[in-house]
């Protein structure tokens, strides 16, 4: 995220991304490589040496950098898999179902959101959820009063 944030403001040292971010320097350091790799980051050498992004924020999806760090993006199985076994497992198939369903909803929202997007604080579906938490603000909502006592 400090990239992110400090986009076109030169590059950045391992150890003060790593401060700020709370992160242990080599964790960070593979992190890094990993982008390095990917070609979404670049290191400068030098006194004013460090990482940077190569790309505008807003061109650099959450899906790209899950994928790269982690893997697939479903908990359960790539989607490929989960079609597999739609087809193939019948008493399972409404579960594996399920699980495609949940994998792309969650694809869905990392490959529509940017690291530009977190930064704004704006994210697919954040003002839903703004407008509904208005809405629940709105109602009253009595405590709960159990054996006399307020929880």
């Amino acid at each position: 995220m400090m990239l992110a944030r400090h986009h076109n403001q030169g590059a950045i040292k391992i150890r003060e991304i790593a401060y700020e971010e709370d992160l242990p320097e080599k964790f960070l350091e593979l992190i890094l490589l990993e982008l390095k790799n990917a070609r979404m980051v670049e290191s400068v050498r030098g006194a004013k040496g460090g990482y940077q992004l190569r790309r505008d924020p807003a061109e650099i999806r959450l899906s790209e950098i899950m994928r790269l760090i982690d893997g697939p993006l479903a908990p359960f199985a790539d989607a490929e898999q989960l079609r597999v076994l739609i087809d193939r497992d019948l008493p399972h198939r409404a579960l594996y179902q399920v699980f495609l369903d949940v994998r792309d909803a969650v694809a869905h929202v990392l490959d529509n959101t940017t690291l530009a997007d977190l930064i704004a604080g704006t994210t697919p579906g954040s003002t839903k959820r703004r407008r509904a938490v208005k809405k629940k603000e709105k109602g009253s909502v009595l405590p709960m009063v159990v054996g006399g006592s307020q929880r």
